[in-house]
């Protein structure tokens, strides 16, 4: 039996509670076992009780001194609480999870494409070859749906594109409907042509040889790569991720006057407030539309 056998058990048992009683998808169990065992590794904790504040404070300081970005030290410390409280509502002896304080997030921290850039970096791959059309139709696809980058790689390639809508299971194993625009469905179906083999994903990844094989199911770190490339083909100094054309997707939508609750939902938000952080971001916008419309007729 090793040293601190009983908090990995806790922790193996919360993790079985995660994916039986709250649904949790396979990805967050493994992400939040290896934060928790991050933890318990730098702490070398062997109990429940000896969970302090200020274990917690030099496991901060050391996340910091890692570099890790701020955004990525809340959710070890998300994972700490959320174990805490389960280990409270089992009646162990343990830190209270109000103990812990998040770090605050700048909301600067989001970053989107300006839209002529976005424009430049979705018009970038003009050529008829099979990964051409792929990266077009995906590069399309994430803007017109908003999809994180996992969801996307689990699409499977027989949807309805007269339809234009795709049924997709994101966090917390939810499901929501996104849509395609006239332009992803075109790039979609122009890839589609191209394709010859069977399998089932929409978007696969392709050997890097004259005729290319399929290697199966695209991963997150190809769609990192292939949006790296294009936008740099397009001539856009700033690095370009997958999730910032999220982000661009949401504040497009809120710029030209959807409702917060509908991006929420498009987006597939839990809660509101994590859509909100995306309005200050139109802050701009307003203020020109605010400059051009408001009291024209007062001298």
């Amino acid at each position: 039996m090793s040293k601190n056998s009983e908090i990995i058990n806790f922790i193996n048992d919360y993790i079985n509670y995660l994916e039986i009683e709250k649904g949790r998808s396979p990805k967050t169990q493994q992400n939040y076992l290896r934060y928790l065992k991050e933890f318990i590794n730098f702490s070398k904790i062997n109990l429940a009780s000896e969970i302090t504040e200020q274990k917690i404070r030099s496991f901060r300081l050391y996340l910091a001194q890692k570099n890790i970005k701020k955004i990525t030290q809340s959710y070890y410390l998300i994972a700490l609480r959320n174990f805490l409280k389960y280990l409270i509502r089992q009646n162990i002896k343990t830190l209270s999870p109000e103990k812990i304080e998040l770090p605050k997030i700048s909301r600067k921290q989001i970053e989107i494409l300006e839209y002529n850039e976005l424009e430049k970096l979705l018009n970038a791959p003009k050529e008829n070859d099979l990964r051409t059309l792929r990266d077009k139709a995906i590069l399309e696809t994430l803007f017109s749906t908003g999809l994180r980058v996992s969801e996307l790689c689990n699409l499977n390639r027989y949807i309805n594109l007269e339809r234009g809508e795709i049924t997709v299971r994101g966090k917390g194993d939810k499901l929501r409907v996104v849509f395609l625009s006239e332009r992803a469905k075109k790039a979609i179906k122009n890839y589609l042509e191209k394709r010859v083999d069977t399998e089932e994903a929409l978007f696969i990844s392709l050997s890097h040889s004259k005729n290319p094989k399929v290697l199966g199911r695209i991963t997150p770190r190809t769609i990192e790569r292939l949006i790296d490339y294009w936008s740099r083909r397009a001539g856009i100094s700033q690095k370009v991720w997958p999730h910032m054309i999220r982000h661009s997707y949401a504040t497009d939508l809120l710029i030209n006057g959807a409702d917060l609750r509908a991006v929420q939902e498009l987006l597939g938000h839990q809660n509101i407030s994590t859509t909100q952080v995306y309005t200050h971001l139109t802050n701009k916008e307003l203020r020109e539309i605010h400059r051009a419309f408001h009291a024209k007729r007062r001298k």
